[in-house]
């Protein structure tokens, strides 16, 4: 895990790493000996992406159920 990924960034600076490394692989920008870290590292903020909008969910669900049992 990069220092990146190790400190708490938010879900849009996840995406838009995402979208960067991809227009690079996308466009052949990535030399070869980066790749794999480069994929290893998108499975890593896509998983850091996909745990913030699972905890969001739940979030927003416990506050729905709030405002509808009061």
């Amino acid at each position: 895990m990069t220092d990146m990924t190790k400190k708490t960034i938010s879900y849009k600076e996840a995406v838009t790493e995402i979208e960067e490394i991809l227009y690079k692989i996308e466009n052949e920008e990535l030399d070869i000996d980066e790749l794999s870290s480069k994929v290893k590292h998108v499975s890593t903020l896509i998983a850091l992406c996909k745990k913030k909008l699972h905890d969001t969910e739940v979030e927003v669900e416990k506050i729905l159920n709030d405002i509808h049992t009061d």
